[in-house]
């Protein structure tokens, strides 16, 4: 083993798991995640979308347009999502949880793929 590595493993495994975990809380309520997107864009390399609260998705996917619309229901956002003229898996519910600046978006109800963007 690596001098460097060696002390670096040790550390790890001598700090709790929850201070190695990342800490998201689960954003429930329409209105709350409203106020969280209102003026602002979701980024992530390539991608910056604007979520309105009224219902659109407008921006950009790797130099391509993306639009779209979204509703809540019961404690998920649901949207449908297009890039260009391709469906990006038809309608979907999804979890969002929230850590600082950065909104994760969980598909499938919270038991699917996640992907995380920026507030900006």
């Amino acid at each position: 083993m690596t001098p460097i590595l060696a002390p670096a493993l040790a550390l790890c495994c001598l700090l709790p798991a929850t201070a190695l975990a990342e800490t998201f809380t689960p954003v429930t309520r329409q209105q709350d995640f409203v106020n969280l997107v209102s003026g602002k864009d979701l980024t992530r390399f390539g991608i910056r979308l604007s979520v309105s609260p009224t219902g659109d998705i407008s921006g950009r996917a790797f130099g391509r347009k993306v639009t779209g619309a979204w509703e809540w229901n019961g404690q998920y956002f649901c949207r449908e999502l297009y890039v260009g003229s391709d469906d990006l898996g038809g309608p979907n519910c999804q979890a969002v949880l929230k850590n600082g600046d950065t909104l994760r978006f969980i598909a499938d109800q919270g038991k699917g793929d996640h992907a995380d963007l920026r507030l900006r």
